[in-house]
């Protein structure tokens, strides 16, 4: 039977602590290089493009190319918000007397920790079930506040460009009318 408890107990909590900070700190690099890229990406007409109705169109029928962003949509970021170490192990209170285990110990009343194997489970009753977890929880969160500022104004440019291509086709529109008018057409 392996020996779990030593197993438990041979790893150095300190280490483990420093990798997972390590580990979580390269996963939230990576995290947020994959929303710049996504965030690139929406704000790519070409390959993000959104159709929005042409309210200058008294027909519906035709529409205003922009790109995710332009729209209004912004990418989701992520980020660790919880992380959890849990080490489980045996620990119980003895009394001793053996002067072998300490040149100061003079037996009574003290803490003690062992590793769980064959003869301890059998003589405390414990079943052999030491164990390790790391759990860590990532959640959805906006932008911070300069990515936000930078695709709020990517977004404005695009919607500004909307704006002039609304009025250009309206301008179109009452060039066209006034044209009609002055030639005596019915419109």
């Amino acid at each position: 039977m392996a020996n779990v408890g030593q197993d438990l107990l041979n790893v150095p909590f300190a280490e483990m602590v420093v990798k997972l900070a390590s580990a979580i700190a390269e996963g939230q690099y990576k995290l947020d290089q994959v929303s710049c890229e996504i965030a690139k990406f929406m704000g790519d007409k070409n390959k993000a493009t959104v159709y929005l109705p042409d309210l200058t169109d008294d027909t519906g029928e035709k529409e205003i190319e922009t790109s995710l962003i332009g729209a209004g949509f912004q990418p989701t970021f992520y980020q660790f918000t919880d992380t959890i170490i849990e080490v489980k192990m045996a620990i119980s209170m003895n009394k001793t007397t053996d002067k072998s285990i300490s040149a100061s110990a003079k037996g009574g009343w003290g803490p003690f920790s062992a590793s769980v194997n064959a003869s301890y489970s059998s003589k405390y009753s414990y079943s052999v079930e030491g164990s390790s977890l790391l759990r860590t929880k990532i959640t959805p969160l906006p932008p911070n506040p300069f990515m936000e500022r930078i695709l709020d104004m990517r977004a404005e440019l695009e919607q500004l460009k909307m704006e002039k291509e609304f009025l250009r086709d309206a301008e179109k529109k009452v060039e066209e009318e006034r044209d009609k008018l002055e030639n005596g057409e019915d419109s």
